[in-house]
């Protein structure tokens, strides 16, 4: 049966405040704020539109409320092409909020965050059908209960499960960590989950027989992938550009690699694509505005 969804995501969406003043304010004092803007976010919400921009089915299957934040994130993300049909609706949830106070002459950023009610992936939706249907499953931490089910379903239907998992102060959390068949994490997480030396120590030992690849990746130095049939990690580079704002670039990277992996390209080419796509936001200010089309990626990977 044809795939309804290319890449579907269950977790942390966002609504972030940017506040833009000349520098950052020491205590007891005023400072005239010189620009805000008002923006979508989160782990998986700018994965899902980097997977949209990438001509991929994105859908947005997750816990949000009836509040104006709630409202802001799926018309945001309709705008984007990401659809929001499967949306849980419960009372009292939100998305993650932030006012982000960005200092002008430094280009520094600091970030005030409330996850007080946030909402993830709902306990018992979306249905099975759905996500066994589903080309690939993208999960955080976020409502770790239902990313374990959905997680589950997914790999009973050989959906593959792309996880993106920045911290593991959670219950269960290393029972959702086991699930994730293609595994992307930053270096810090590698580091500090595992004791390891390096990125590429921790990919050795995030490794695991029942996993496709284990991804750490290292910023502008790129990163390491082990994957099955391989002996050792193996290093892929960042690519060099001008940098405007690093804001959303690693869940670009998730986002992107989703969309590859969804388009059937094989593991170096998922990895030259996210990695191109990451670059390609860093390039321009926002996190899912500087998301780049498909067509944008591969005349820069043909450039380059």
């Amino acid at each position: 049966m044809r795939s309804l969804i290319d890449v579907l995501g269950l977790g942390c969406t966002a609504v972030d405040d940017l506040l833009f003043v000349p520098a950052y304010p020491a205590a007891d004092c005023k400072l005239q704020v010189t620009r805000r803007e008002r923006h979508c976010g989160g782990l998986t919400a700018t994965a899902l539109v980097a997977a949209a921009r990438l001509g991929c089915r994105a859908a947005y299957a997750g816990t949000l409320g009836e509040d104006v934040d709630s409202a802001f994130v799926c018309e945001a993300l309709e705008r984007a092409g990401v659809s929001t049909r499967l949306v849980v609706r419960r009372s009292g949830v939100r998305p993650v909020r932030s006012v982000i106070v960005v200092d002008e002459t430094t280009g520094s950023r600091t970030i005030l965050y409330d996850v007080a009610h946030a909402g993830g992936a709902h306990p018992r939706l979306p249905d099975a059908a759905t996500i066994a249907r589903s080309r690939v499953l993208l999960v955080d931490r976020w409502g770790v209960e239902g990313m374990i089910r959905a997680a589950r379903i997914a790999r009973r239907a050989g959906v593959p499960v792309v996880g993106d998992l920045e911290t593991f102060d959670v219950p269960r959390f290393d029972e959702l960590l086991a699930l994730a068949d293609h595994l992307i994490v930053s270096e810090n997480f590698a580091r500090r989950y595992t004791g390891a030396a390096d990125a590429s120590a921790g990919a050795r030992k995030l490794w695991r027989d029942d996993r496709a690849v284990v991804v750490v990746t290292c910023g502008d130095r790129g990163g390491w992938w082990l994957a099955a049939g391989e002996a050792r990690p193996r290093h892929f580079p960042a690519f060099r550009v001008r940098i405007v704002d690093t804001t959303g670039c690693g869940d670009v990277f998730h986002g992107a690699y989703a969309a590859a992996l969804a388009k059937g390209l094989a593991i170096e080419e998922r990895l030259r694509v996210a990695a191109a796509a990451a670059a390609l936001k860093a390039t321009k200010p926002g996190g899912q505005a500087g998301c780049p089309t498909w067509s944008a990626v591969r005349w820069f990977l043909q450039a380059v």
